[in-house]
C-alpha cells in the first residue's frame, strides 16, 4: 500500500524504520543478463497439465500495469511509496490457470533461489512481476529484467531474477525458509523466523 499520510511511523509494521534510498540486499553474485537465453516459465500443476514459456520479448509484451506499494525489508528498513510497473502476477494465473487443487507456488530465480507463496498472496491485487521503479527500469543489482513485489509480505517473498513459477498442490519452503526465516513472512504479524511459527503455519522444517 502507498502512503496515506503523514505520519509515516502510523505506515510501519512492528520494528521496521523508514529508508531513504533503496540499499541492495541479496545471497549470491548479481546474474549478467542474455537476453537470448532468457525465459521464463510456468510449470508443475497446471490446469491443463502442460508447461507453458515465454522468451524475454514475448513476457516483455504481457499487459503492463503500475501499483504504487511499499517494500518492507525483514532486515527492518521499509521504502514508503514507490511506483512499481510491471505484469501484474494475476495476468500469470489467468494466462495459465493453475489446477483446482493447487494452494501454493513457487518461485524460482537464477541460480536455482526460490521462494514459496500462499496462492491468494500470489495473486494479491499488488503482487506484480516488476520490471520498473518509478518509471525506470530495474538495475541488475535490484533484480533486472524482472524481480516480483508482494508488497503485503517481507520482501524475500519476492525474489529477485525471477525466471518462473511452479504451481504445487501443497506447500513446500523456499530458500530462506529452509534457513530459519518463517514461512508465511506477515510483516505486519512481525513473522520473520521460523521459530516464531504457529501450528498450521507451515511444513516441518
Amino acid at each position: 500500500m502507498g502512503q496515506r499520510g503523514d505520519e509515516p511511523a502510523e505506515l510501519l509494521p512492528p520494528g521496521q524504520r523508514v529508508q531513504r534510498g533503496w540499499p541492495v540486499t541479496h545471497y549470491g553474485p548479481v546474474p549478467k543478463f542474455r537476453p537470448e537465453r532468457w525465459e521464463f516459465s510456468v510449470f508443475g500443476a497446471t490446469a491443463d497439465g502442460a508447461k507453458r514459456s515465454w522468451n524475454h520479448d514475448e513476457f516483455s509484451a504481457l499487459p503492463y500495469a503500475s501499483v504504487v506499494a511499499d517494500l518492507h525489508c525483514v532486515t527492518k528498513f521499509s521504502m514508503l511509496g514507490s511506483e512499481w510497473g510491471g505484469i501484474p502476477a494475476r495476468t500469470i494465473l489467468e494466462t495459465v490457470p493453475p489446477a483446482p487443487a493447487v494452494s501454493h507456488v513457487m518461485v524460482w530465480a537464477e541460480y536455482g533461489y526460490s521462494a514459496n507463496l500462499r496462492l491468494a498472496d500470489f495473486g494479491s491485487d499488488s503482487a506484480l512481476f516488476a520490471t520498473h521503479k518509478d518509471g525506470e527500469l530495474l538495475t541488475a543489482e535490484h533484480g533486472f529484467p524482472l524481480r516480483l513485489v508482494v508488497p503485503h509480505l517481507y520482501a524475500w517473498k519476492g525474489p529477485k531474477w525471477v525466471r518462473g513459477i511452479e504451481y504445487m498442490t501443497a506447500d513446500r519452503r523456499g530458500f530462506w525458509e529452509e534457513r530459519g526465516y518463517h514461512n508465511l513472512g506477515d510483516p505486519w504479524r512481525e513473522q520473520r523466523y521460523s521459530y516464531q511459527e504457529q501450528p498450521g503455519d507451515g511444513p516441518d522444517l
